[in-house]
């Protein structure tokens, strides 16, 4: 009971920084501006492990390996906790290829509630302050759907698609990564 406690408060601040830290990076390669209520928060959550990583790591172009490397470590520190506490079988060395797999499954994650966001926001509430800044975020993301998915009766429900799609890159991400633990 208490590492499933730990697992899942673990899970919760790990989601909530290093999902920060994803977005962080996506608004800084779509050149979001950061004066506005969603920028200030991802600031304000991620400025404590991204600005001294951004003394060692540089840009790369439009994207800010810092904040990427931040999720990373922040997952990766999770999952040695969680294996610690576990009495794991699997060596300390397949950690870091496991932390990959959290990475791009907390990316997967960022992306739905992106995406959720975007669709509450454009069927409920068109006019809202973050509807300009969530449409930057999702916008270039669901460009290609829209280009082969017409609108019906003025609906836009590529970003219902884009869901469906990415619920099944997590299923595939899931399997390998089962696959992966299994051949270790």
């Amino acid at each position: 009971m208490l590492y499933q406690i730990v697992s899942f408060l673990l899970e919760i601040a790990v989601a909530f920084v290093g999902g920060a830290c994803l977005l962080r990076l996506h608004m800084q390669a779509l050149r979001v501006p950061f004066g506005n209520p969603v920028g200030r928060l991802v600031f304000a959550v991620t400025d404590w492990i991204v600005l001294p990583l951004r003394r060692v790591v540089k840009p790369l172009g439009r994207w800010d390996l810092s904040s990427l490397l931040a999720a990373y470590l922040l997952v990766l520190a999770k999952t040695a906790l969680l294996w610690t506490l576990l009495g794991a079988a699997t060596p300390a060395i397949y950690l870091p290829v496991i932390a990959v797999f959290a990475l791009a499954q907390l990316g997967v994650s960022m992306l739905t509630a992106l995406f959720i966001v975007y669709a509450v926001l454009s069927w409920v509430q068109p006019y809202s302050p973050l509807r300009p800044i969530v449409d930057r975020l999702c916008g270039p993301l669901l460009a290609p759907l829209r280009r082969h998915l017409p609108e019906i009766a003025g609906f836009d429900f590529s970003s219902l698609v884009a869901l469906v799609l990415l619920q099944v890159l997590a299923m595939v991400l899931g399997g390998l990564q089962g696959e992966m633990l299994r051949l270790l």
